[in-house]
């Protein structure tokens, strides 16, 4: 019986809190933004409005693309590229798992820690997309092609840190 009250009240605990615990944002998804997401599917159409009456700008084809969403509807997405370029997307066309990709030309190494002088373990290529794992102040562990290994922050974009929200107002 302690058990199942135990789970209980850690649900109810959590039952006001947004993704991961973070607190709720004044945003249709509760969210906050900006924040990062990807690609979900290899074909996601780029919108000049927030809705399927508007022209279709550009299709992505880069599954796991990461995204920064900088406004939102409750369906639609207005998220910014690697490119800096903005358009609007369908929310059923973004996921919330974090990417990075290489946008700066040459390899980059992958290290076994978080230094610059750590061993390097694989490399990524230029537009190269990897699986974001871990923040450690300036630096991501990201995981690419079976390979795990730390990168700057500053050489990946999709890497930006959590982004703070402000309390909703009910």
């Amino acid at each position: 019986m302690p058990v199942k009250l135990a789970a209980l009240t850690a649900v109810l605990a959590l039952g006001g809190c947004g993704a991961r615990g973070a607190p709720v944002c004044d945003t249709p998804s509760t969210l906050p933004v900006p924040r990062f997401v990807s690609l979900k599917f290899g074909e996601v159409y780029a919108r000049k409005g927030p809705g399927e009456d508007h022209r279709i700008l550009w299709v992505w084809r880069s599954k796991g693309m990461p995204l920064e969403v900088i406004a939102e509807t409750s369906d639609w997405r207005r998220v910014r590229g690697p490119d800096g370029v903005a358009a609007w997307a369908h929310k059923r066309g973004t996921d919330g798992r974090l990417t990075v990709m290489r946008v700066k030309p040459g390899p980059l190494s992958m290290r076994a820690a978080p230094r610059a002088d750590a061993r390097v373990v694989a490399y990524l290529a230029p537009n190269a997309i990897a699986a974001l794992d871990k923040s450690e102040g300036g630096w991501r562990r990201i995981k690419a092609s079976g390979e795990t290994g730390w990168v700057p922050a500053a050489e990946v974009w999709g890497a930006g840190g959590p982004t703070p929200c402000r309390p909703r107002e009910d």
